[in-house]
């Protein structure tokens, strides 16, 4: 008897344990500064959204590094180890650095993507930089999705390799639509990814 009462708890708690760790494929998050869907899965964005707040700040980002989530499974820093990805920001550093309140918040794993670090040092640096500069004379709002497929690279780490990105880009009533592979770029000028205006 005391034999069934062990395996019908084992067999409870190891229920219990599975069920409660199980990945979802989307959550949704809003903060002040961005939204995000996230998949657990993927253990990245599968987008994010915001409004540039800052176009002009300038409070520094030394010392800064992403952190993690308690309530949500993200990538982290051992998915960027040894490889040719970028920690990413979604919601850009820049776009946000008023306050160093509001700085660190770009830091979280929920706002960072595996991204090649030539693409991400580059050119899609410079079309932040774009961003901004509209900003300075109308709201902006931006929204970037990253796009993954059956063929989307897995790392050993764990975290999937977005295959591409869509950023949409709003303001005066106008709307820029830019699309990147996720690979080296064979030009700095966003303008060629331009996709639609």
């Amino acid at each position: 008897m005391l034999k069934k009462f062990f395996l019908c708890f084992l067999f409870t708690f190891m229920f219990h344990i599975s069920f409660s760790q199980k990945l979802k494929d989307s959550v949704y998050i809003k903060s002040d500064i961005f939204e995000v869907m996230y998949s657990e899965v993927l253990e990245q964005p599968l987008w994010v959204k915001y409004k540039v707040l800052c176009g002009d700040g300038s409070y520094p980002r030394k010392g800064m590094d992403f952190f993690v989530v308690d309530s949500v499974k993200t990538s982290d820093h051992k998915d960027y180890e040894n490889n040719i990805y970028d920690k990413g920001h979604m919601a850009p550093a820049a776009d946000f650095n008023c306050t160093k309140e509001m700085l660190l918040k770009t830091f979280s794993y929920l706002n960072c993507t595996l991204q090649q670090e030539n693409l991400n040092r580059t050119t899609w640096r410079l079309l932040e930089a774009h961003e901004r500069e509209l900003a300075k004379t109308t709201p902006v709002e931006v929204e970037i999705k990253c796009n993954f497929s059956k063929k989307s690279l897995v790392l050993p780490s764990g975290a999937t390799v977005p295959d591409s990105y869509t950023k949409t880009i709003i303001y005066s009533d106008k709307k820029e639509i830019y699309f990147f592979k996720n690979e080296k770029p064979t030009t700095t000028d966003f303008k060629k990814f331009l996709i639609k205006k």
